[in-house]
């Protein structure tokens, strides 16, 4: 397959050879999470729920694994050089850990208003952080400029196939580990993450069904399926770090249009409802992300038999808490 084919087609480029070899390399570095049990969920919904908790992958979240497939795989001169990002949140730490790993510079481009603790984070793991701008927006524009001008590798942080290949190894391991798994549950921003899941688990288990989760004020992989093309949003009202995306990717939609039965979207509130019932039955910090795909259990959008296996991704545990400091209660 040429360069150009692998390019314009990424069903055809992501094969199940292509997981199992990010396996190889992203295994040595990340944490093999649990798969644990909710008979709260389980009972509330009539499934035989369990939870991929990615909350306790280093980092705090499954983004570590894309960078750990991706950064290997660069021309001894592009890891001399170094890897740049843009982003306030778990894709710079996850870069910046997997560059760290392996000896290869690293930077980051953020917002001046990232809150200080996302800024230590990344600096501890040893990036250089550059903050610019007010938004993402011209963060990345600072990032781009970086890397044209120190000649830096960008790493985006969804819509690149190898870092989909990482990130997909959350899915090798829920076949592993929940061999009669009926169904995938798993929450959508960019795409990176359920494009790589899906792909890897339904190459394998076709019979398998994979459901995303959206913010409904933040509905781009929604709308794109809808419509049959890309579409960027005008506005996101959204306020969940993980799901406020305008645009999607050209690769990820690709994958999501052939390897993922349906993408629901529930409000903020919902989501963020289900992450405070995630943490007072469940005792696990979930970022809002994370508890999308509870929402849409226990919001009835999750179609299955009773006593279907269902696992939900739990993507991430980076709260900000903060905002809790100074609160009293028992």
């Amino acid at each position: 397959m040429t360069h150009d084919a692998v390019e314009t087609d990424p069903v055809a480029a992501l094969t199940p050879a292509t997981f199992d070899a990010a396996q190889r390399r992203v295994a040595p570095v990340v944490h093999r999470t649990p798969v644990l049990s909710s008979a709260s969920l389980s009972r509330e919904t009539g499934f035989r729920v369990l939870l991929k908790a990615e909350l306790f992958q280093r980092t705090g979240s499954y983004k570590i694994r894309g960078p750990s497939n991706k950064l290997p795989q660069l021309s001894p001169e592009q890891q001399r050089a170094g890897v740049i990002c843009s982003s306030a949140g778990n894709h710079a730490q996850g870069v910046a850990l997997a560059a760290r790993e392996l000896r290869i510079p690293a930077v980051v481009a953020m917002a001046s208003n990232a809150t200080p603790a996302k800024i230590a984070a990344t600096k501890a793991y040893g990036a250089e952080v550059v903050l610019h701008g007010r938004i993402w927006d011209e963060a990345n524009a600072e990032a781009l400029r970086l890397a044209a001008e120190r000649g830096l590798t960008m790493i985006h942080p969804f819509d690149d196939l190898q870092l989909i290949a990482g990130q997909g190894t959350v899915g090798l391991e829920i076949l592993e580990d929940v061999p009669d798994v009926d169904v995938v549950v798993v929450p959508i921003g960019g795409g990176g993450l359920i494009s790589g899941i899906a792909t890897a688990i339904r190459t394998r288990r076709p019979e398998v069904r994979v459901i995303g989760v959206e913010s409904s004020g933040a509905p781009a992989m929604q709308l794109s399926l809808e419509r049959g093309e890309l579409v960027t949003l005008d506005e996101v009202q959204c306020s969940i770090d993980g799901l406020k995306v305008k645009r999607v990717g050209e690769k990820t939609l690709a994958l999501v249009s052939r390897y993922v039965e349906r993408v629901v979207a529930l409000e903020d509130e919902r989501i963020f409802d289900a992450l405070l019932w995630t943490m007072s039955r469940c005792k696990l910090v979930v970022e809002g992300a994370a508890a999308a795909p509870v929402a849409a259990l226990l919001n009835g959008l999750v179609d299955a038999e009773h006593g279907a296996t269902v696992v939900c991704v739990i993507s991430g545990g980076n709260v900000d808490l903060e905002r809790l400091r100074g609160q009293v209660w028992n």
